[in-house]
C-alpha cells in the first residue's frame, strides 16, 4: 500500500500538473517567506508591541482590499479561466480594475482622514501614524490582487503568486531593514510608507506583465466591449465570491480587530506571530488554489465530472503531503520556530499549535470552496460562508475576553475547521466528489450524494 501511495505521488509530480505545482510552490514559498520575513523584521526591530500595532494596521488594509475588490478576483478566475484565449479576457480585467479603483481611492482618503479616531478607538496612538502609508497602499494593493487573479485564469499561477501579499511583504521587509539598520530610523510610521511603495511597485509590475501577455496573444481590446449580459453575469458572480470572502475577512481582519479591542498590543503581537506562522501550513492550499480553480471551471464546463473528481483529490493529496513537514515543525518545535521572530514571542507556542491544527484540516479537505464556486454552486458556498462567519464572530466575541489570546486562536481555528468541513460535505452532496485522501467516510456513514457520479 505504501509503494502504491508513493507511486501515485511520483506520477502526480511528473505530470504536467505536477510540474506546474512545483513551480508555483516555489513561487508561493518565496511569497510565504516574504510574509514571515516581514513579521520577523518588525518583531525584531519593534518587539511584540510594535508587531501588534502593525498587525492591526495591516488587517485594516486587508479588509479595505476585500471591500474594494468585492469578489471580482474570484470572478476573474472563473470567467477568464473558462476560455483564457477569448478576446474579452482583457476587458474583464479592465472592468474589474476600474470598479475597484472607484471604491479603493475614496476608501484610502477616508482612512487617512479618520486615522486619529481609529487610533483612539483601539487605544493605540501609534496606529494613526502607520495608517498614513497603509491608506495610500489600498488602491495598489487591490489592483495587485486583481492582476494576480487574471494570471491564475490564464494559467500563469507562478506569475500570479508573485502579485499578492507575499511579494509586497518581502519588499516591505527589505525597505524596513534598509531604513532601520542602514539609517537607524526606527519610526514605526515608516513601515506603512514602505508598504505603500511596495504595493505600488508590485501592481505596476503586474500591469506591465498583463499588457505584454495580451499583446503576445494578439488580444486587441480596443474593439472588444463586454455586453450587458456579460457584465451582469460577472457582477452576479462577483457578489457570490465576495460573500465567500467573508470567511477570509473574518480570519484576516475582524479577528485582529477584535484582538486589538480586547487585548493589549503585546498579546495582539503574540497572536499575530502565531497566526502568520500557522499560515505556513495553510500556504500549500494557497498554491493549490492558484493552479486548480480555472481547471475546475473548465472541466465542469465540458461536463467531465469524473476528471474533475480526480483533479480535486490529487490536489488535496499533494497539498497534504507537502504541508506535513510544516505541521510537524509547528507542533513539535513551536518554541524554536517562534524564536526566529526575536525575544518575547515563545509564549505564543500554544497559540501556534492550535492554529496549525486548524490549517491542517483546511489543507486536508482540499479546495472545497472553489469547487463549489467554480461549478455553479455559489449560492451554497455563500450560505456556508455567512453561517460559519457569524458563528466565528460569536466565538471571537465570547472567547477572546474570557481566554485572551488563546480564545482568539481557538475561535480562528474553529472558523477554518467548520467552513471547510461543511463545504466538503456539500461538495459530496451536490457533485458526488470526495476530496480528502483516503476512504470516503461520508459514504461509509450512508450519506449518498445527489449530484452526478464521480467517485465512490
Amino acid at each position: 500500500m505504501d509503494l502504491a501511495f508513493f507511486s501515485r505521488l511520483l506520477s502526480l509530480l511528473y505530470s504536467d500538473s505536477g510540474k506546474v505545482l512545483v513551480r508555483t510552490f516555489l513561487a508561493k514559498a518565496i511569497s510565504a517567506l516574504g510574509v514571515l520575513g516581514l513579521v520577523a523584521v518588525v518583531g525584531r526591530l519593534y518587539g511584540p508591541q510594535g508587531l501588534g500595532v502593525f498587525a492591526l494596521a495591516q488587517s485594516i488594509l486587508i479588509g479595505a482590499g476585500i471591500i474594494a475588490r468585492r469578489g471580482m478576483d474570484g470572478a476573474l478566475i472563473r470567467f477568464v479561466g473558462r476560455d483564457h484565449h477569448a478576446p474579452q479576457v482583457g476587458r474583464y480585467l479592465l472592468w474589474a480594475i476600474k470598479r475597484s479603483l472607484f471604491v479603493s481611492v475614496p476608501f484610502a482618503l477616508l482612512l487617512i482622514a479618520v486615522r486619529v479616531a481609529i487610533g483612539r478607538f483601539f487605544s493605540i496612538p501609534d496606529l494613526s501614524a502607520v495608517l498614513v502609508g497603509i491608506g495610500l497602499a489600498v488602491p495598489f494593493y487591490s489592483c495587485a490582487f486583481l492582476l494576480s487573479a487574471f494570471f491564475k485564469g490564464v494559467r500563469r499561477p507562478a506569475t500570479a503568486a508573485f502579485l499578492e501579499n507575499g511579494s509586497i511583504s518581502l519588499l516591505t521587509g527589505l525597505f524596513v531593514l534598509i531604513i532601520g539598520y542602514g539609517f537607524g530610523d526606527l519610526r514605526l510610521s515608516l513601515v506603512g510608507i514602505a508598504y505603500m511603495v511596495s504595493a505600488f511597485l508590485v501592481s505596476l509590475q503586474g500591469a506591465g506583465q498583463a499588457l505584454l501577455w495580451l499583446r503576445r496573444q494578439g488580444n486587441n481590446q480596443s474593439g472588444c466591449v463586454l455586453v450587458e449580459t456579460e457584465r451582469l453575469e460577472f457582477d452576479q458572480a462577483s457578489k457570490a465570491f465576495f460573500v465567500m470572502g467573508l470567511a477570509s475577512f473574518m480570519q484576516s481582519v475582524l479577528s485582529i480587530m477584535i484582538a486589538g479591542k480586547f487585548l493589549n498590543s503585546v498579546d495582539m503581537g503574540l497572536f499575530k506571530s502565531a497566526q502568520q506562522i500557522a499560515i505556513s501550513v495553510g500556504f500549500v492550499l494557497l498554491v493549490i488554489n492558484t493552479i486548480y480553480p480555472p481547471r475546475f471551471a473548465a472541466l465542469y464546463h465540458r461536463g467531465e465530472i469524473e476528471a474533475l473528481g480526480r483533479v480535486a483529490r490529487n490536489s488535496a493529496l499533494l497539498g497534504l503531503v507537502i504541508a506535513s513537514p510544516f505541521l510537524l515543525l509547528c507542533l513539535l518545535a513551536p518554541y524554536w520556530v517562534l524564536g526566529w521572530l526575536g525575544d518575547g514571542f515563545q509564549s505564543a507556542a500554544l497559540l501556534l499549535r492550535v492554529m496549525a491544527l486548524g490549517q491542517l484540516v483546511s489543507v486536508a479537505t482540499g479546495s472545497v470552496g472553489f469547487l463549489l464556486n467554480m461549478t455553479g454552486h455559489e449560492s451554497t458556498m455563500k450560505k456556508i460562508a455567512i453561517s460559519c462567519s457569524a458563528l466565528g464572530l460569536l466565538a471571537f466575541l465570547v472567547l477572546t475576553p474570557l481566554l485572551g489570546a488563546l480564545g482568539a486562536a481557538l475561535a480562528l481555528a474553529f472558523v477554518l475547521v467548520a467552513q471547510n468541513l461543511v463545504a466538503m460535505f456539500f461538495v459530496w452532496l451536490r457533485l458526488e466528489i470526495w476530496t480528502m485522501p483516503g476512504p470516503n467516510w461520508l459514504l461509509l456513514l450512508g450519506i449518498i450524494g445527489r449530484g452526478r457520479s464521480s467517485s465512490r
